[in-house]
């Protein structure tokens, strides 16, 4: 089986399904903790989508520790990828797209790395991510689908997919292999401190992501009462039974948005852009040794954002509700 698809077999995963702890209990933890969730080489699946609620904070302790040689899958990967290559924590990621956003065009730092053989791209449709995500929340190895017939992308994907006939029809479909993740990382806007999250905006592929994942990791830009879930049940997108760590992190997907929160920090995008693109070793590692290596703790990270930055960021957020 080629090394990229990621599939485990189906009774090791119902295994593992069977041996977690799906109790109803408390699960509020500190960065440092819930990153010992995540081992090297770890299959580690991130929610949100470009630069829409990542959970840049675990991935700012996944840096801090040191995590190496981790598989990356997301639907659409901005410059917490680039951020993922250059520290090393990642040397394998798998997406649909790669860039910092549409303004600053493809990532210079992927290019790099995967041009030199540094570290590997895998690109897949949008929409087979989706689908390979929806297989693994279903317990099933594969989903057929149309996706991607006579398309490039699934030419230069081999072996990692695969023709099936379909036992009805004798119709000739591609087989796309399940992703099932070893860490999910999901930012939320809210939840309790069980691990039922509440979404606002779009889902993405997050509860898909949650269901596929043997572990689950939240944060949260606050933990309500589980009062205030239940007054709002239809709101709970993620329950309690899938998630193994919750974190309180106000701004965790900074630089990055978390809808009806607070919108995307351009103007350090804008920085980190020019670094990159003006040298993408040397600008990566500048970046690195400022916003990761440099800050000992959240709270530190977020000054150096700046207070103006984070005030506007939170003002424009909000107007979505206010306008």
């Amino acid at each position: 089986m080629a090394e990229g698809t990621l599939v485990t077999p189906h009774l090791e995963l119902r295994r593992k399904t069977a041996e977690r702890d799906r109790g109803l209990r408390e699960k509020v933890m500190s960065l440092e903790e819930a990153a010992s969730y995540v081992s090297d080489g770890d299959h580690v699946a991130i929610g949100g989508c470009t630069m829409s609620r990542t959970p840049t904070a675990l991935i700012w302790a996944l840096v801090k520790a040191r995590r190496k040689n981790l598989k990356i899958s997301r639907s659409i990967v901005s410059s917490e990828g680039e951020v993922l290559y250059g520290s090393g924590v990642s040397n394998h990621i798998i997406t649909s797209w790669f860039s910092q956003g549409i303004v600053w065009g493809v990532s210079k730092v992927m290019r790099h790395h995967t041009e030199s053989g540094k570290a590997r791209f895998d690109e897949w449709s949008h929409m087979s991510i989706g689908l390979r995500y929806r297989a693994g929340a279903m317990g099933i190895p594969y989903m057929p689908v149309r996706s991607m017939i006579g398309s490039d992308v699934n030419a230069r994907l081999g072996d990692e997919v695969k023709e099936v006939e379909c036992p009805f029809t004798g119709e000739r479909l591609i087989a796309l292999p399940a992703l099932n993740p070893d860490v999910a990382l999901i930012h939320v806007q809210r939840a309790d401190a069980y691990g039922n999250a509440q979404l606002d905006g779009l889902q993405f592929m997050d509860i898909d992501i949650a269901m596929a994942a043997n572990r689950v990791i939240l944060t949260t830009e606050r933990i309500v009462s589980n009062d205030q879930i239940r007054r709002a049940p239809d709101h709970t997108r993620i329950p309690f039974f899938t998630v193994d760590a919750v974190i309180e992190v106000p701004y965790g997907s900074a630089p990055h948005e978390c809808y009806g929160v607070y919108e995307p920090f351009f103007d350090h995008m804008d920085t980190l852009a020019a670094q990159t693109k003006a040298d993408p070793v040397k600008g990566m590692k500048k970046y690195l040794d400022d916003f990761y290596y440099g800050p000992e703790s959240w709270s530190d990270y977020l000054d150096l954002l700046g207070a103006d930055a984070l005030v506007d960021a939170g003002r424009r957020g909000r107007s979505i509700y206010n306008d």
